[in-house]
């Protein structure tokens, strides 16, 4: 049975955000809001988390999983950026982008594109989620949160709690996301490719 967690979407409760962090580090499986919508997230070295959050999604292999990092300093740890990349992903965050680039000896291979050796990062734009980070101090392994079969993403943490209570740990809830994920970006080839027109306005890397 997944604990549900109520935040304030401008200013998170700072012993609950702790609590939350608490059961990330322990393990946990939590759904959580973003600037786009929900997502799934779980610790970088939570083997059973990832394929947890496979196994809710039915996810193959080739799925680029997302590092959702607290900034830039944090992003730089995991993906490697040459100066034009750095600055037009430096550009446009925090914001509604997931950026596909090369992943550095910091990632897990299993996080790993397996034939280009890549990964998704991102930094969002939301409260909550800048705040939990902050306490967890390092990337969550996140997955947006369409169930199989379902064109959008879920958008309410009750109905999130009430449809999942057997497969997740934790419901972070600050009211209601979005539906519309993020903009993709895939640098990993040196130029910008726009992979998926979501939140984040692609204007910028045409």
């Amino acid at each position: 049975m997944a604990k549900y967690f109520d935040v304030h979407p401008e200013s998170p409760q700072p012993r609950t955000i702790s609590t939350v962090a608490d059961n990330v580090r322990s393990g946990a499986l939590i759904a959580y809001p973003t600037d786009s919508c929900f997502a799934l997230g779980c610790r970088l070295d939570n083997h059973e988390g990832l394929e947890r959050i496979r196994s809710i999604r039915r996810l193959g292999e080739r799925h680029h999983f997302t590092l959702m990092c607290e900034d830039f300093a944090q992003l730089g740890q995991f993906v490697q950026l040459d100066n034009y990349v750095f600055r037009a992903v430096k550009a446009a965050t925090p914001g509604s982008y997931t950026f596909i680039l090369p992943a550095t000896k910091e990632v897990p291979r299993r996080l790993l594109h397996p034939k280009k050796k890549t990964v998704g990062v991102r930094i969002p734009d939301h409260a909550v989620t800048r705040a939990l980070l902050a306490e967890l101090g390092e990337p969550l392994v996140s997955s947006t949160l369409i169930l199989p079969g379902e064109d959008e993403p879920m958008t309410q943490g009750w109905e999130i709690k009430e449809r999942l209570d057997h497969v997740l740990d934790a419901v972070v809830d600050s009211g209601e996301c979005g539906t519309e994920p993020t903009t993709v970006i895939d640098f990993s080839g040196g130029e910008a490719e726009i992979v998926r027109r979501g939140a984040g306005d692609p204007a910028r890397f045409e």
